[in-house]
């Protein structure tokens, strides 16, 4: 496989979605072959430079709090067949860790996060661009169970916050993504009839290198 380039899958969806879960089923059923994922929120810009105060006032919804120039950079390394190092956020201080994960280029890279679809030169990089579409109701549900189990925040706070800036972040930005994917996955990880056709449509680009 190393003669052909990699196929690159844009996974997106609005928070609470269940895009994560669509991402871990694919990487389940290739992980044994050659498969990454890179989170794009992991990318949220570096925010050293700002007194602690000022990063508290993140929007972390909004296209412009990703560094998405060095995402771009790193997806057309790897696409190159060259390794990169994957920053890490630290979400404790509101800015970029020091650290790094080293990752290598893979036959598959899976790109997951609410606003992949948002930039047109990421999209060009994708070969497969999906949007994982759940009703609101169910995005706030379990965005509340996991803000409150583990994050520790009150369930007041939570949903302030999504009613202030994820709800409108939502409707501005990510819902109208919506228009460039190939394929929508409704319900998410729940919906294994779309996430087999998923698997089988990406097992037949890899082992005969058939175009969409």
């Amino acid at each position: 496989m190393k003669d052909r380039k990699p196929l690159v899958i844009g996974i997106a969806g609005g928070s609470g979605s269940g895009k994560t879960s669509v991402t871990h089923s694919i990487y389940e059923v290739f992980k044994e072959h050659s498969v990454v994922v890179i989170e794009q929120d992991y990318y949220y810009k570096d925010q050293s430079h700002l007194a602690f105060e000022e990063r508290l006032e993140t929007n972390y919804d909004h296209p412009l709090a990703f560094d998405t120039d060095l995402l771009i950079e790193h997806i057309a390394c790897l696409l190159n067949r060259q390794p990169v190092e994957k920053p890490v956020y630290d979400y404790s201080l509101h800015t970029r860790s020091a650290e790094t994960v080293y990752i290598e280029p893979k036959d598959v890279i899976i790109l997951e996060g609410i606003l992949v679809l948002e930039d047109p030169r990421l999209r060009e990089l994708m070969d497969i661009k999906l949007f994982v579409d759940t009703d609101a109701d169910l995005r706030i549900i379990r965005r509340i169970m996991r803000d409150i189990n583990e994050r520790g925040r009150t369930i007041n706070s939570v949903i302030e916050q999504y009613l202030s800036v994820v709800r409108p972040m939502h409707n501005q930005f990510i819902e109208p993504t919506k228009r460039y994917a190939d394929i929508i996955i409704p319900e998410g990880g729940h919906n294994e009839v779309a996430i087999d056709l998923m698997v089988t449509k990406i097992k037949t680009i890899l082992e005969y290198g058939t175009e969409l």
